[in-house]
């Protein structure tokens, strides 16, 4: 058993050269109120949007493959297979490539974002196939990674530097007898890379345990947007004053010191009461009114030519489209109306799985 590294291959960063993109139909009426309908609307804008730059792969449940057919664009591939939810970004293999134009798919362990300790729901054992039946699709090899880990807790800049946080790679509800050097050592062997850059927190009151996704994107090497918070008062705040302090501080694994961007947080935004109402309320993810919601305008995703970012405050929406129009130039920012997917517990990246060049 070799591992991507010993082979030649690394993660390559969002920013380069994408074939496809993965999404999964969003059906769990415990996730997505009113029997998923708002979230599925949002879903197909988002996809037939997203069409016009990019192939996109929806992975649906068989007995909704007649409904998302309905409701998507033509040329949208749909793909039958189980799941437990539409977290593809988790759930999906990370793509790993070489300098000869080789791709392979490594399959992380998965436990529902903290297993039997805190995780979001009581059988993940679908999601768990997700990654393998990808790759038998894409036809690419496949390495078993032999931990725990969650797409959304990594963005690599594609030339030996990966960005996470120690809320979630250090949690106990997921590789608690791995130290934070033995976890560096497996990102190294299964990333291809030479650097960890840690923050210590992510997005206040991120269901995922702060998955770096949704505090920080990575523009291009060397370059980052960072989610910053205004009022002193917000629990966000010192979270994010403490990440700019690391990233101001450290180099990445080429040596350069980084260029941050500031973008601002929208709200803070919470659950409205008929919204909670919508929902079949589990044991495990009871959601209630009045609660507050991770969000994040970093929840972006970078594809061929554009940026599609949630829209999700009219406030701020603005703001946040013109940090990305500066960090992202020759870019097409797109802005997706996003609040449906933030009630599932994430947004844009979490929803995607990119497949490289």
């Amino acid at each position: 058993m070799t591992t991507p590294q010993q082979d030649g291959f690394w993660m390559p960063g969002e920013h380069e050269p994408q074939e496809s993109v993965w999404l999964a139909w969003p059906t769990r009426p415990d996730n997505w109120r009113e029997q998923a309908l708002p979230a599925q609307a949002t879903f197909a804008h988002f996809i037939e949007r997203l069409s016009g730059y990019v192939t996109v792969k929806v992975a649906v449940l068989p007995e909704y493959e007649a409904q998302a057919r309905a409701m998507l664009p033509s040329q949208v591939q749909l793909f039958p297979m189980q799941y437990n939810d539409a977290w593809m970004r988790d759930i999906g293999p990370t793509m790993v490539i070489n300098g000869q134009g080789e791709k392979r798919a490594i399959n992380w362990g998965f436990n529902a974002w903290g297993g039997e300790l805190d995780g979001l729901y009581d059988d993940w054992s679908d999601d768990e196939t997700v990654a393998t039946r990808i790759a038998e699709l894409e036809d690419v090899q496949r390495y078993d990674a032999p931990f725990i880990l969650e797409g959304g807790s990594i963005h690599s800049d594609g030339e030996g530097t990966v960005y996470t946080t120690e809320e979630c790679l250090l949690h106990p509800s997921r590789n608690p007898d791995l130290s934070r050097a033995d976890i560096e050592a497996q990102l190294q062997a299964y990333l291809g890379i030479e650097k960890v850059i840690w923050l210590p927190l992510g997005l206040f009151n991120d269901e995922t345990n702060g998955h770096i996704d949704n505090i920080l994107h990575v523009v291009k090497p060397g370059e980052v947007i960072l989610t910053v918070c205004d009022d002193p008062s917000d629990p966000q705040y010192n979270i994010s004053q403490a990440a700019l302090k690391v990233l101001s501080e450290t180099t990445d694994a080429k040596g350069r010191s980084l260029i941050v961007h500031s973008i601002p947080m929208p709200g803070p935004l919470f659950m409205g009461e008929e919204e909670a109402n919508g929902l079949v309320q589990p044991d495990r993810m009871a959601r209630e009114a009045g609660e507050r919601l991770g969000a994040s305008y970093a929840n972006f995703l970078i594809t061929n030519g554009a940026v599609f970012y949630p829209q999700l405050d009219a406030g701020k929406d603005s703001e946040a489209e013109q940090v990305l129009q500066t960090a992202f130039p020759s870019h097409t920012i797109v802005g997706i109306p996003a609040r449906e997917v933030l009630l599932g517990g994430g947004n844009l990246h979490c929803i995607t799985q990119q497949i490289p060049v």
